[in-house]
Parts: C-alpha cells; sequence; structure tokens
C-alpha cells in the first residue's frame, strides 16, 4: 500500500511544468500531455477555505483548470468543482491519458474509486476533446449550463 504522505513533498515547480489551478482559463487538454511529460504535472494542495489566497500569488509553470467534475470525497461529495487534490491529480492523469496511473493514485484512500466511478463517462469525452469548445460542449451537456461567453 502506497503511503501518501510518502508522495507528497514541496517542490519548486518548473515553468515548463503544466499546474492545476482552479482559476485558470485554459482548460486542461488531452494535448496538453507532451508538455506534463516533459516539465511535470504540479497540484497545490490546500483546503477550499483558503483556496482563493493559495492561488492569488503568481506561480510558475502553465496554469489550467480542470474540466468539470463532480467530487467523491467525503467533505464535498457530489458538488462541482470542489475536488480533493487527489482526485483532481487522477483527473489530470486520466485525462492526458494515464490511466492507470490515475487509477493507481486514486486507490490512496478507499472513497477514491468512487471518483472515477462517478466520473467515467465525463472523463472520456474529456480525453477524446481536441479543443477548449469541445470542452464547454461537453461541459455544457452534462451540467445543462450555459458556459458560452456573450
Amino acid at each position: 500500500m502506497l503511503d501518501p504522505t510518502s508522495l507528497t513533498r514541496r517542490y519548486h515547480i518548473p515553468r515548463q511544468a503544466i499546474v492545476l489551478n482552479p482559476f485558470a482559463t485554459t482548460i486542461l487538454l488531452s494535448q496538453d500531455r507532451t508538455q506534463a511529460e516533459r516539465g511535470g504535472l504540479a497540484i497545490v494542495d490546500c483546503s477550499w477555505k483558503r483556496v482563493k489566497k493559495a492561488f492569488s500569488s503568481r506561480l510558475k509553470g502553465r496554469t489550467r483548470r480542470l474540466p468539470y467534475l463532480l467530487a467523491a470525497n467525503p467533505v464535498h461529495y457530489g458538488r462541482l468543482f470542489e475536488l480533493s487534490s487527489l482526485e483532481a491529480l487522477a483527473a489530470a492523469l486520466y485525462i492526458l491519458g494515464h490511466i492507470e496511473q490515475a487509477k493507481n493514485i486514486i486507490r490512496l484512500y478507499k472513497w477514491g474509486p468512487a471518483f472515477l466511478s462517478l466520473n467515467k463517462n465525463l472523463l472520456e469525452e474529456y480525453a477524446k476533446a481536441e479543443s477548449t469548445e469541445a470542452i464547454t460542449k461537453i461541459e455544457e451537456a452534462y451540467f445543462r449550463l450555459n458556459l458560452t461567453s456573450s
């Protein structure tokens, strides 16, 4: 069994890394895979109560937001956007084509596999999407949101 504490460390974020940021305007796409493999994939682990402060400072790297997904963690179950850091990392890995790695890392918590089950269809569609517009259409279809700007 993997020890979660052995997987988390403070690191310098390289300029070429993809940094998951819930406030980023650019959506993570499967085409970001090469960049993530070259520069790394970074998450900022913090409470949702402190998320604005954590992301208010300029982070190095190329910021990306995840497409809309539902949380499966016990604190925010079923809520849109409020993923745990582990869920966010697993989602990013899945979208980038590292599906087995996503499955392995999400197993760190007993509720983890429920995240992939809850979002399976979305993750598969997001992984196939080739543009921001395609992602937006998927988000609108699943969540009945009007996301197009006026």
